[in-house]
């Protein structure tokens, strides 16, 4: 079965979550990564959303974090105080985020592009993004590879990646052994090289060429030796994905 790019990301990045473990997500892409996961090798995976929907049984994709389907039959019909009590405690695995840049280090910026008080352009800002990327224990950023978002320094911090590279999280007051973990985009996964907390380059996906990658990014990738290559979608994955976690293409349909 062919697949999109959209669906490559969406099954290589399911594929890091474990049977057992604890994921916060948002809509989209990461829900459809958390859904697919629970489907195929991870049927005990706890998904928690920000808006306090806590381990639901996710029949259909919900649109937002506070859809009524992110509490359909799920343990806890909670609260966002108490999502977010959770990761400070340190009960969350993982966390997905995204947004306008990111570094090498793997700060995150959702808030502005150029100058704060004089903007280029004026985005979202954290939401809970902060507090995810703060207190949950290892951060998976899904998002396409452009060179305008894989940047040499972020005109923002909003959610800390290494900050400024090995110990500075700790430094910050950060719980030492949280951060960044994998980035996954259209064309490969990256994580951080031990020792550097520099972003590195981990696997291709089929047909994807290293130049090209490192002609999308701001900076300098480390490379894992050897580069791995990521495993392409199996079709019973595309089916799933297709038939029962997005039949409506919400998202795979981009």
């Amino acid at each position: 079965m062919t697949y999109t790019p959209m669906e490559m990301m969406i099954c290589a990045a399911a594929r890091e979550l474990e049977d057992g473990a604890t994921v916060a997500v948002g809509t989209g892409a990461p829900c459809a990564a958390a859904m697919l996961a629970q489907k195929t090798h991870a049927p005990r995976l706890l998904i928690l959303f920000e808006a306090g929907g806590v381990a639901p049984q996710l029949k259909t994709m919900p649109i937002s974090v506070g859809d009524s389907r992110t509490s359909h039959r799920a343990l806890m019909a909670t609260s966002m105080n108490d999502i977010m009590d959770a990761c400070q405690r340190g009960a969350v695995d993982y966390a997905f985020l995204g947004g306008g840049q990111i570094d090498a280090y793997g700060n995150l910026n959702s808030t502005v592009i150029g100058d704060y008080e004089n903007p280029k352009v004026r985005f979202p800002g954290s939401g809970g993004a902060n507090d995810f990327a703060s207190f949950c224990w290892r951060t998976i950023v899904m998002t396409p590879h452009d060179p305008r978002r894989f940047v040499e320094t972020v005109d923002f911090v909003t959610s800390p990646g290494y900050l400024t590279g090995p110990g500075a999280r700790e430094a910050a007051g950060l719980p030492k052994g949280g951060g960044p973990y994998r980035v996954i985009t259209d064309m490969a996964v990256m994580g951080f090289a031990e020792g550097s907390s520099w972003m590195e380059l981990r696997s291709l996906h089929p047909g994807v060429d290293l130049d090209a990658v490192q002609a999308r990014t701001g900076f300098v990738l480390e490379v894992m030796s050897p580069l791995g290559t990521t495993p392409a979608p199996e079709d019973d994955e595309l089916r799933l994905l297709r038939e029962e976690v997005d039949p409506d293409r919400l998202v795979i349909g981009r």
